[in-house]
């Protein structure tokens, strides 16, 4: 584990240096999700990509930024998927950026991760790495140096809302709006590292991009962004759900996979739990009830159509008589 810690170190210092070019202008190509690729994100996979492949514990990698998964090493044990630089968009307005990496044994799946990662490119470069705890990292010196171990309280005063809100399910805009009215603050750059590094950092909150009219499955990918994260706010003392289940329960079936997905301290998730849980309830009625009606419909409609049926004959058989008379 300690030469992927390394390699991820040696990347974030030579994206630094790439961030700090004058051109980060768009390429001819798209990333896996038709998105337009910056120079700077073919950049930073690649730099990424380079230092993985002198790990030889790394069997396999997987990018947000490539189609497929990329194998490495025949005889490693451990499979990397990470987003070389999410939010790459907000440098040009010089906003913090990251990198994100999630770390499973044997093949990639929530349930054989053993370690994550992110890297905040801001002000100053700061690393979160998890495994057994949460631990911070600061970029000083042309080295990573030790700051702390992170814990969540119980309960924050952030608040991070993903998603266009015209796309919001009702529910989910009331149950925001509520969180706002007990007096959260909005913190939101459309970043998901800073985001949630700010609320990790500031002692509890919420993260969420629920599901949307345009985007029902969620936006944001399980392998990439969604595990790796719902790990470290779990061993950070936090909750990470899609509403319903805790993340780390969730499957995939494709590298690039997405989930609704909620961050936060306990409290909040709390919250989530019953706001969600009650639509669900009430969404299942609402269908028991549609079923009942439908059923009703049905046999009604099959005892009209009995009665034709049983008139029809009658008609028949009387006319029959008539003409055998």
């Amino acid at each position: 584990m300690r030469d992927i810690f390394d390699a991820i170190q040696r990347s974030a210092i030579r994206i630094k240096d790439a961030i700090d070019v004058k051109d980060i202008g768009y390429s001819q190509l798209e990333n896996s999700s038709g998105e337009t690729q910056l120079q700077l994100d073919i950049q930073c996979d690649l730099i990424i990509q380079e230092e993985f492949a002198k790990v030889s514990s790394i069997h396999t990698i997987a990018s947000e930024e490539k189609e497929k998964e990329m194998v490495l090493n025949e005889n490693g044990k451990y499979f990397v998927a990470y987003d070389p630089l999410d939010g790459s968009s907000l440098v040009d307005v010089n906003l913090s950026v990251g990198s994100i990496y999630g770390i499973y044994e044997g093949e990639f799946g929530a349930s054989h991760m053993v370690a994550s990662c992110y890297v905040v490119h801001g002000p100053r470069v700061e690393m979160v790495f998890a495994e057994n705890k949460t631990k911070l990292y600061l970029l000083q010196n042309g080295a990573f140096e030790f700051v702390k171990e992170i814990r969540l309280g119980a309960k924050g005063k952030l608040m991070a809302p993903g998603g266009t809100q015209q796309n919001w399910a009702p529910y989910h805009k009331k149950m925001i709006d509520g969180f706002f009215s007990e007096g959260y603050r909005l913190r939101y750059s459309g970043g998901m590292v800073p985001d949630l590094h700010q609320i990790l950092l500031k002692g509890g909150g919420l993260f969420s991009y629920p599901g949307t009219s345009d985007k029902p499955e969620g936006k944001l990918r399980r392998l990439f962004e969604v595990f790796p994260f719902a790990f470290i706010y779990e061993k950070s003392g936090g909750g990470a759900i899609d509403g319903k289940v805790d993340l780390m329960t969730l499957g995939h079936s494709h590298i690039h996979d997405t989930a609704i997905c909620f961050f936060g301290s306990d409290y909040e998730i709390d919250r989530v739990k019953e706001v969600y849980a009650k639509m669900h309830e009430q969404t299942k009625d609402k269908f028991e009830l549609y079923l009942d009606e439908m059923i009703q419909k049905l046999q009604a409609c099959q005892k009209r159509k009995l009665i034709k049926a049983v008139v029809f004959v009658s008609l028949t058989l009387g006319a029959l008589l008539e003409m055998s008379m």
